[in-house]
C-alpha cells in the first residue's frame, strides 16, 4: 500500500519544486538567438560554470578528465560512432598475437614547455600512470600492461601480457592525456597538480582554488584530433572555468548572461531552458551506471535472497521518471549502462517491483516481526541497512532525491535504510569505503565499453586488492567470463560474453541499476562550436567561438 503513496509524495514534491523554480525564473525571458549566418568573432573569453572542483587538474576522476581534456592531448580521439581516430598518434599496428601495439606519433609536436612529444615521453607516461601517477589509468591497464619502449623518436611499442582488442579505444578517455616528461621528472607533485603541462589547445594560466581555473589559448597548437571541427589554434583566447556547486545558481548564471555555458543541468530545469532556446547537450555516459551494489561480506546482504528482496521492494522506474522529469534515463542493469556496447537488456529486465515476492523472501529468511515503526525484526534485531553516498561529488542533487525515494519505498517491506550523505572531505579521506562501513554503496564508473566490468568485479586479494569491487564479491566464474570477453577479437562473441557477465550479476543480485549517469551542457546560442567529446561527454572548447 505504501508504494503508490510514495509515488504521489514524490510527484507532489517535484511539482512544488518546479513551481518555485518557475516563479524565480519568470523574469528571465528567452535568450536572443543570432541568425544562422551570424559572423564569427575572433577571440573572447568563454565563462563556463562547472559543478565540482577537483583536487588536482589531472588524475583519475572524471571531473579531472573533463578539464584536463582542454590542455592535454590524448593519443587517440573517439568519434560519435565509437571509432578511435588519430590525435597525437597518427597511426598504429597490432602484432599477430595481439600483444604489441606499435604507435606512430605525429612529427613536430611540442609540449608547451618546448620539449618534444616523442616516443620516449609517451612511454614515460605509461610507466608514470601504472606507478601511481593516475589510479584510473592504472586500473584500466592493470592485468594487461607490461611495458612501453621508444623504438625511435616517433615510434613507441606498447607490450601487453594478454590480448586486449579494445586497448586503443580505451586510450581515448581523458585519463590518458599525455604530459610533458620533463615536467613530471623535474617539477614537484604540487606544481604538476596545479599546472599540468601538455600539448593541448589551451594552457593553465592560474588556478584560484575555490573559484576558477583560467585557461589561455596555445597559439602554437598543431595537434588537433582528426575529428575536430577546425584546424589551427582555438578560436577563443581564454576559458574561465568556474566552480559553481549549486545547480540553480548555474542555471541563473546562464540565463543572466553571467555564464556562456554551464554543466549538469538539474532535470527540473531542462524543459524551461529548452523552451527559452538555449542550446542543450545531453550525453548518456557509457560504463557502469548509477547503481547500488550490495556488501556481500556481512549481514544482511551476505544472504542472496535478502538482496533480491530489497530490489523487489522498489519501483525504480517510477522513482527515476518522477524525479528525473523524463531527462534522466532509468537504468535497470547494474553492470553497464544502456549506452555501453555489449549491453544486456535481459540483465536490465531481471527485476521489477514485486512486493509480494519481497515479503515472501523476508518471511522465509526469518524477518517476520515488525517494530513500532514498521521495520522488520529478527530475534530482537532490526533489519537495518547502512547506505552512505558521496554527496556533492559522485552524487548530485537529483541523485540524492532518488536515493531518498529508495529509502522510502524500502520501508514498505520493512527495511530501515540509514541514508548518510558523505561530504567531499570524508569522501576523499576514504570514509565509508571499507567492508565494515556500509551495507549498500552507490556509484558509477565511466567507460567506452563493457570492459569496465573487469575493474568493478575483479576479485580482490591480499596481494592484488581491488578497491573498485564495492560488493567485495569474489567469483572466479564471473572473472573468467569478463577476461574471456576482454580478449575476444570477434565483436559478437565478445558482446555475448559481456552479456553473460551482466546476467550473472543480475541473477545473484550483486548490484542493481537505478539511472544512467548524464553529462549535460547548457550553452548560450551566441557561443557556437561547443560539443561533448565522445569518450566521456565532457565539454570541448577547442572549436568554440562567439558570433554577433
Amino acid at each position: 500500500m505504501n508504494a503508490p503513496r510514495t509515488r504521489r509524495t514524490l510527484a507532489a514534491t517535484a511539482a512544488a519544486a518546479a513551481l518555485a523554480l518557475a516563479l524565480s525564473a519568470c523574469n528571465s525571458g528567452s535568450v536572443t538567438v543570432p541568425s544562422a549566418d551570424a559572423e564569427r568573432v575572433d577571440g573572447g573569453t568563454i565563462v563556463y560554470a562547472h559543478q565540482q572542483e577537483p583536487q588536482c587538474l589531472f588524475g583519475g576522476w572524471i571531473e579531472q578528465a573533463y578539464i584536463s581534456y582542454q590542455f592535454l592531448d590524448n593519443l587517440f580521439s573517439l568519434t560519435e560512432d565509437g571509432e578511435a581516430v588519430p590525435w597525437l598518434a597518427e597511426d598504429w599496428t597490432v602484432s599477430e598475437d595481439g600483444l604489441t601495439y606499435t604507435l606512430t606519433l605525429k612529427d613536430g609536436v611540442e609540449f608547451t614547455d618546448g620539449t618534444p612529444v616523442d616516443a620516449e615521453a609517451v612511454a614515460y607516461n605509461f610507466d608514470y600512470w601504472v606507478a601511481g601517477g593516475n589510479s584510473t589509468a592504472a586500473v584500466w591497464l592493470g592485468g594487461y600492461y607490461e611495458s612501453a619502449e621508444a623504438v625511435d623518436d616517433l615510434t613507441v611499442a606498447i607490450h601487453l601480457s594478454r590480448p586486449y582488442p579494445r586497448f586503443i579505444e580505451n586510450l581515448t578517455q581523458g585519463y590518458f592525456g599525455i604530459q610533458s616528461q620533463q615536467a613530471l621528472e623535474t617539477r614537484t607533485d604540487e606544481e604538476n597538480c596545479e599546472q599540468p603541462i601538455g600539448s593541448g589547445a589551451f594552457v593553465v594560466q592560474e588556478w584560484n582554488r575555490g573559484e576558477n581555473v583560467v585557461l589561455v589559448r596555445n597559439d602554437e597548437y598543431t595537434s588537433w584530433p582528426e575529428n575536430a571541427e577546425h584546424t589551427g589554434p582555438a578560436y577563443v583566447e581564454k576559458v574561465d572555468w568556474r566552480f559553481v556547486a549549486d545547480g540553480v545558481t548555474r542555471v541563473s548564471a546562464l540565463r543572466s548572461g553571467e555564464a556562456d555555458a554551464i554543466y549538469d543541468i538539474p532535470a527540473i530545469e531542462w524543459d524551461g531552458l529548452d523552451g527559452e532556446q538555449y542550446e542543450l547537450h545531453k550525453y548518456v555516459t557509457p560504463g557502469r551506471p548509477q547503481q547500488i551494489s550490495f556488501n556481500t561480506t556481512r549481514e544482511p546482504f551476505d544472504d542472496e535472497n535478502l538482496r533480491k528482496a530489497f530490489i523487489f521492494s522498489l519501483d525504480r522506474e517510477s522513482i527515476v521518471d518522477t524525479i528525473g522529469h523524463g531527462v534522466i534515463p532509468f537504468e535497470g542493469n547494474g553492470g553497464v549502462s544502456q549506452a555501453t556496447p555489449g549491453y544486456s537488456q535481459k540483465a536490465a529486465d531481471w527485476y521489477a517491483e514485486d512486493i509480494d515476492e519481497a515479503n515472501r523472501l523476508l518471511d522465509e529468511a526469518g524477518w517476520t516481526d515488525r517494530d513500532g515503526d514498521g521495520y522488520r525484526t529478527k530475534e530482537g534485531k532490526t533489519l537495518e541497512v547502512v547506505f552512505p553516498y558521496n554527496a556533492g561529488t559522485i552524487i548530485n542533487a537529483d541523485g540524492a532525491s532518488i536515493f531518498q525515494a529508495v529509502q522510502e519505498q524500502a520501508k514498505a517491506t520493512g527495511f530501515k535504510v540509514d541514508l548518510i550523505p558523505v561530504p567531499p572531505s570524508e569522501t576523499w579521506a576514504g570514509t565509508y569505503s571499507g567492508p565494515d562501513s556500509y551495507d549498500i554503496s552507490a556509484g558509477y564508473w565511466t567507460s567506452v565499453n563493457a570492459g569496465i566490468l573487469y575493474i568493478n568485479w575483479r576479485p580482490s586479494t591480499e596481494d592484488d586488492p581491488n578497491y573498485a569491487n564495492s560488493a567485495f564479491y569474489d567469483s572466479p566464474e564471473l572473472e573468467s567470463l569478463i577476461l574471456a570477453a576482454n580478449s575476444e577479437s570477434d565483436v559478437d562473441a565478445q558482446n555475448a560474453l559481456y552479456g553473460q557477465a551482466q546476467e550473472y550479476i543480475a541473477e545473484h543480485a550483486l548490484s542493481f541499476g537505478l539511472y544512467d549517469r548524464l553529462s549535460t551542457l547548457g550553452v548560450n546560442p551566441r557561443l557556437r562550436g561547443v560539443w561533448q567529446e565522445h569518450a566521456q561527454g565532457g565539454p570541448t572548447f577547442y572549436d568554440a567561438y562567439f558570433v554577433e
